[in-house]
C-alpha cells in the first residue's frame, strides 16, 4: 500500500531528511519520502502492517520535530 500524507509544521529540510531515513528503517517499509518543499510524506509499506508502521512514523516525526504533525484523514 502506498499513501501520501500532509505534514503540518515541518520547519526544516534537514529534519525531513532525518525523518525519511528513520522511517525507512522500520520493518515492513518498502519506501518512504519526505518532501520539505511540498510538506508531504509518501509511505509505501506492507498492507497488513500499514497502520502499525504509520503509528511508528508519527512517533519518529514527533521525536525529531515536536511541532510536526502527520495529517491523517
Amino acid at each position: 500500500m502506498k499513501k501520501t500524507f500532509k505534514l503540518d509544521e515541518l520547519d526544516c529540510a534537514n529534519c525531513g531528511a532525518k525523518m525519511e531515513t528513520a522511517i525507512k528503517k522500520i520493518d515492513g517499509v518498502k519506501d518512504c519520502s519526505v518532501s520539505f518543499m511540498t510538506q508531504k510524506l509518501t509511505l509505501e509499506a506492507d498492507d497488513d502492517k500499514f497502520d502499525g508502521i504509520l503509528a511508528q512514523a508519527v512517533k519518529i516525526c514527533r521525536k525529531i520535530e515536536p511541532d510536526c504533525e502527520i495529517v491523517i484523514k
